[in-house]
């Protein structure tokens, strides 16, 4: 089965892009199978893709914006059927995570997107409003972050393509934010930080998603 045809992104305005990955049994969010099973973490990893796309497109219905879903595992046929056709579905590419970033950034650049921001699907704390900092912030910095508690982050967002923000990090480690921040600083770039908040990664981080229990009404 051939993938759908490309979505043709309006230019000159921001891109916001979303990592994740298709919510197959045992493939994903394999820390919380000890707790939830191998099922439960593949429909937490459904609901945490749904509530981040919804706090996404709620950015960009109110303001000039694209969406776009970068992920791994399945196809666009399978992740359209998941989260909703319509949707730009783009599978990653490269070797590890930051590569995977970098050329989700570059392509939003060479597709004339104004500013690129990514973010990923794990952080249920993630508002419009939170979005919208990230983009005004780039007016006058360089770089955007928002701190992860456990060392990462949860959204990156630039005014131009930054390839050396992605490259020598020890991806998956405490150590992303320290050293991506080493890197901007290297580079000379202005850096805004957002407000720190937590991942989903582990069973004891169900804390926040119950937090919002319409978002996720199954767990235990």
């Amino acid at each position: 089965m051939n993938s759908p045809a490309p979505k043709t992104f309006a230019e000159n305005v921001p891109r916001v892009i979303v990592f994740t990955r298709h919510p197959d049994p045992g493939k994903t969010k394999t820390r919380m199978i000890p707790a939830l099973g191998p099922v439960g973490a593949a429909n937490l990893q459904a609901a945490l893709t749904r509530h981040t796309l919804a706090m996404a497109q709620e950015y960009c219905d109110q303001h000039p914006c694209e969406l776009e879903v970068r992920f791994t595992g399945g196809d666009a046929f399978k992740m359209g059927d998941a989260f909703g056709s319509g949707r730009a579905y783009r599978p990653q590419s490269g070797e590890d995570l930051g590569a995977r970033m970098a050329h989700a950034v570059a392509d939003a650049f060479a597709e004339h997107a104004t500013v690129a921001v990514l973010i990923g699907s794990d952080c249920p704390d993630i508002t419009p409003t939170i979005l919208d900092e990230a983009v005004r912030a780039l007016s006058v910095h360089d770089v955007v972050v928002g701190p992860a508690i456990d060392g990462g982050y949860y959204l990156i967002a630039v005014r131009q393509n930054q390839p050396l923000l992605f490259e020598d990090i020890q991806w998956g480690s405490d150590c992303v934010l320290r050293q991506t921040l080493a890197q901007a600083k290297q580079a000379q770039l202005r850096v805004h930080c957002l407000q720190t908040l937590s991942d989903v990664d582990h069973p004891q981080d169900l804390v926040v998603c119950r937090r919002h229990p319409d978002a996720f009404p199954e767990l235990p």
